[in-house]
């Protein structure tokens, strides 16, 4: 009857230790999901910058002709 019964305890340990490790790689995906909307954001306003200050570099070379 011992060795059942240290089965099942382990078996149930195990799920624990997994349910654990689950809800930290969630914590974690949540995260560097975050940072990539981040970046996504950053990486739109750099591409906004520099499709303004093309356009002003584009109608300076105009003038200059």
């Amino acid at each position: 009857m011992f060795w059942p019964m240290l089965a099942i305890a382990l078996g149930f340990l195990g799920i624990a230790v997994l349910g654990v490790l689950a809800i930290k790689v969630f914590i974690e995906a949540q995260r560097l999901g975050h940072q990539v909307a981040s970046t996504t954001e950053r990486i739109n306003r750099a591409a906004e910058e520099l499709e303004r200050a093309a356009t002003n570099l584009a109608a300076t070379g105009e003038t200059l002709r």
